[in-house]
């Protein structure tokens, strides 16, 4: 299984990231690796300001090939399959205030 590895540096970049509309929890990962839909993920993250890893295995449901529309960067949107709503609350918490946002994301 393929791990990888992501370190948000702000806020801004966890909500471009962040994938709501995946449920429960879905989480999107820039990068150029060539992945297919329904392939299995490990993924690690630290959040801003945080020292604490995480990690939960997913599934790749969303890809954004490279020259995607929008200038969105290359990448994948991974669905959790482990401990979700975990996940889920850890990032709104920080998120709380921004996810009414109209901003752009990676992959919408």
């Amino acid at each position: 299984m393929i791990n990888l590895v992501v370190k948000f540096e702000s806020l801004q970049q966890l909500y471009r990231a962040y994938m709501p509309f995946i449920k429960p929890f879905g989480l999107f990962v820039s990068c150029t690796d060539s992945y297919t839909l329904g392939q299995e993920v490990f993924v690690t993250y630290q959040l801003p300001g945080g020292t604490l890893e995480y990690d939960f295995k997913g599934t790749v449901v969303w890809i954004n090939p490279l020259g995607a529309s929008g200038g969105r960067p290359a990448g994948i949107g991974v669905k959790a399959l482990s401990e979700p709503d975990f996940h889920k609350h850890q990032i709104e918490q920080l998120l709380s205030s921004e996810l009414a946002s109209g901003d752009l994301t990676c992959t919408m």
